[in-house]
């Protein structure tokens, strides 16, 4: 009772805001819930300016950091928001009233548990950025008593070598969560999954939209960016996937002075990358940078399937060398091999406009059920591509293209694919930047040499034997535990351990080896005939 209360007065604030910003939108809730609409329209401001998605960010700007976390969160979900509200959505900047130094500075010392004069040489008191979450201070590292390099493992770079000689590789910036702000996304996640479970009770109907999973997604988020400590680990591995990259340069961290709360990171000096006015006068050519997020976000992408996925303007700079820094890890994606292969067919297929290949990997990959019809599906991958056959290539937007292509697979039964989701948001950020930097150059078309021998190594026929060749080694080492399961269950019948008829245990015992004899065999053939490809691929 005392739950319902307290979600019930937080949902009266939460109409009000919603309706004062024209964001409850009656006519979408119209036929999904003809009562909430009702109750929209009463409730909702007259003549309110912008778009359905610019109105709905401000509202969750005004509602504070759980609920614009929370939309960010749904930028990633055009399947259920659509393409217009995300990319709106998209750009919803979570840039709030920083919260005083003096409580910056006791959690910096209650966490690393030593006096802040200490830890740094100087603390800038005024926060250089301050969002829902955390907020960011610039500081130089203290020396130490013994004259010893204070750095330790932070002063080494790409290369693993130190740099005792650049007196600026000691300036850090300093991020510190906002205090109570763990109570605060527990009440309205709490609030969330109310309002999804009262949704569900009201109107059946919306469980197609999955309200309790994109709140769990929510939390899943949340929990992770709230621990410093996983964002500073996701900066270190990406760092480790760059290492000896000068294109690319991940700032490092101090591990000495990062904790739960806290986290200490090389600060990074530079230009945003979408200034191409300011890039220009610093004497680097925007065309040379972009080939560099180019092929830095398809390395991240497909050769490590660990990737930024929040690279907007604010969160890539162009440092004093001309090379790409990316700041901000707490938003990061990973995608497996067989993710990342099938990427690789469905985008080759769509350029080569192969559209029974585009759908046969999605029946392959177990995204679309079995019992879905090929040649509907196939008519619908060619309803995507073939309005980008006679475009321009800088006019193609795979973000796009991979964005219309979940929302017809939800059509034919696909479950909702995470880490697609987040990459595709990831993509169409990234070619914004690409735009910013030349309109008139696609970032895929940079990256092409890059793609082609990734995909000759990884898609063509010597590698798909490699992997056939490792799929049966994986099941002949399987094997004898199969056999020993198989043994230890024919002896237990045998001995009492399960009493069954005579006739039963000789008719299981002889099924059992007679399942072990086809077994054998099939590996045999199996490694065989891979073995014969293999010779004839080399050869």
């Amino acid at each position: 009772m005392i739950r319902t209360i307290r979600n019930l007065a937080r949902l009266i604030v939460i109409m009000r805001t919603l309706g004062r910003h024209d964001a409850l939108f009656p006519h979408e809730l119209r036929d999904v819930a003809p009562g909430v609409a009702s109750f929209a329209r009463l409730i909702s401001a007259k003549n309110v300016s912008g778009r359905p998605g610019q109105r709905l960010a401000a509202a969750l700007r005004d509602l504070g950091p759980s609920f614009i976390k929370l939309g960010q969160i749904l930028s990633t979900r055009s399947d259920l928001v659509g393409e217009a509200i995300a990319a709106d959505l998209a750009e919803l900047q979570d840039k709030l009233p920083p919260f005083p130094a003096e409580e910056a500075r006791r959690i910096i010392e209650t966490e690393l548990g030593r006096p802040i004069d200490e830890l740094y040489e100087s603390f800038d008191e005024k926060p250089i950025a301050a969002a829902s979450i955390a907020q960011v201070h610039f500081a130089i590292i203290a020396k130490r008593p013994d004259g010893a390099d204070p750095r330790g493992d932070y002063a080494r770079g790409h290369d693993g070598r130190g740099e005792p000689n650049d007196p600026r590789s000691r300036e850090v910036a300093v991020k510190v969560l906002r205090p109570g702000i763990e109570l605060a996304f527990r009440r309205d996640l709490d609030l969330f999954r109310w309002l999804s479970e009262l949704a569900l009770t009201v109107q059946p109907r919306l469980k197609r939209l999955r309200p309790g999973e994109v709140v769990q997604i929510f939390a899943d988020t949340v929990r992770m960016e709230m621990d410093l400590r996983m964002e500073a680990s996701a900066a270190s591995e990406l760092a480790d996937n760059f290492r000896g990259d000068d294109a690319f340069n991940v700032p490092r961290v101090d591990w000495d002075r990062t904790s739960q709360r806290v986290l200490t990171l090389e600060r990074i000096r530079g230009i945003k990358v979408d200034e191409v006015d300011r890039i220009r006068a610093a004497g680097f050519d925007p065309d040379d940078v972009l080939a560099q997020a180019s092929s830095s976000f398809f390395n991240q992408v497909f050769r490590d399937g660990f990737f930024h996925a929040d690279l907007h303007p604010g969160n890539l700079f162009v440092n004093e060398s001309g090379n790409i820094a990316p700041v901000d890890f707490g938003i990061m994606g990973r995608l497996d091999r067989a993710t990342r292969y099938y990427l690789a067919d469905m985008l080759l297929g769509f350029l080569n406009g192969d559209y029974r290949r585009v759908a046969e990997v999605h029946f392959q990959a177990g995204y679309v059920p079995a019992h879905q019809n090929i040649e509907n599906f196939t008519q619908a991958c060619r309803a995507i591509g073939e309005p980008l056959l006679n475009k321009p290539l800088h006019e193609i937007s795979i973000g796009r293209l991979l964005a219309q292509l979940l929302a017809v697979t939800e059509q034919f039964e696909m479950e909702t694919q995470p880490q697609l989701l987040l990459l595709q948001k990831s993509m169409l950020t990234a070619e914004g930047v690409g735009r910013a930097l030349n309109p008139d150059i696609n970032m895929w078309e940079l990256a092409r040499p890059l793609i082609e021998d990734w995909m000759r190594e990884n898609r063509g026929p010597e590698a798909r034997v490699v992997d056939e060749l490792e799929g049966v080694m994986n099941a002949l080492r399987t094997l004898p535990r199969v056999v020993k399961a198989t043994e230890t269950a024919a002896n237990m019948i045998v001995e009492g351990g399960i009493r069954l008829h005579s006739e039963t245990v000789r008719e299981i015992l002889d099924g059992t080896v007679r399942r072990r004899q086809r077994m054998m065999w099939s590996m045999w053939l199996a490694t065989m005939a891979v073995l014969a490809l293999l010779v004839l691929a080399v050869g």
